[in-house]
């Protein structure tokens, strides 16, 4: 291997990787994903948040007192994880817990002001990560981007179909 290409492969890695793989779509996606995730801990750590409170904090904006179990269960986690997280938001002034008056044995979710302050404090960093990541893209483009994604993933969130076993 020449200086050169070692140099190319210590400035980026995962280049090699992508180049040497086939444009497998699954690939392409986790891949992207994951650089996402990434370039957003690096961003927002300087803002004292990590990703996995970015998430609980951006859905109980749109989702304002889900129970804990709802929202446990929209971040893929188990709720003892969620319970964890939410005592760390907890303790920081950003969520609050309030008895579900439907069932005592449940607790609702809700932003405080300081929660809903550091989510507009956020977004900023979020909405240039994305247009960083779409550069290249012009406004069509990122249009039928995101029209796809969404039909991907309601594609995924369907039921699967029952296969009978014979």
């Amino acid at each position: 291997m020449t200086n050169g290409m070692i140099d190319c492969l210590a400035y980026n890695k995962h280049s090699y990787y992508v180049q040497s793989m086939s444009d497998d779509l699954g690939f392409l996606l986790g891949d992207a994903a994951r650089l996402l995730r990434r370039s957003f801990d690096e961003r927002a750590r300087i803002l004292g948040v990590t990703r996995p409170q970015w998430r609980v904090l951006a859905l109980l904006k749109r989702f304002d007192g889900s129970t804990q179990v709802t929202v446990a269960d929209m971040l893929d986690v188990e709720p003892i994880t969620l319970g964890r997280m939410v005592d760390r938001l907890q303790d920081a002034g950003l969520v609050e817990r309030r008895a579900d008056p439907a069932d005592r044995r449940s607790w609702r979710l809700h932003l405080t002001i300081v929660g809903e302050r550091k989510i507009e404090a956020l977004r900023p960093t979020a909405l240039a990560l994305f247009d960083d990541a779409l550069a290249g893209l012009d406004a069509a483009q990122r249009l039928e981007l995101e029209a796809m994604l969404n039909v991907i993933r309601a594609n995924l969130t369907r039921k699967p179909l029952e296969v009978p076993h014979g």
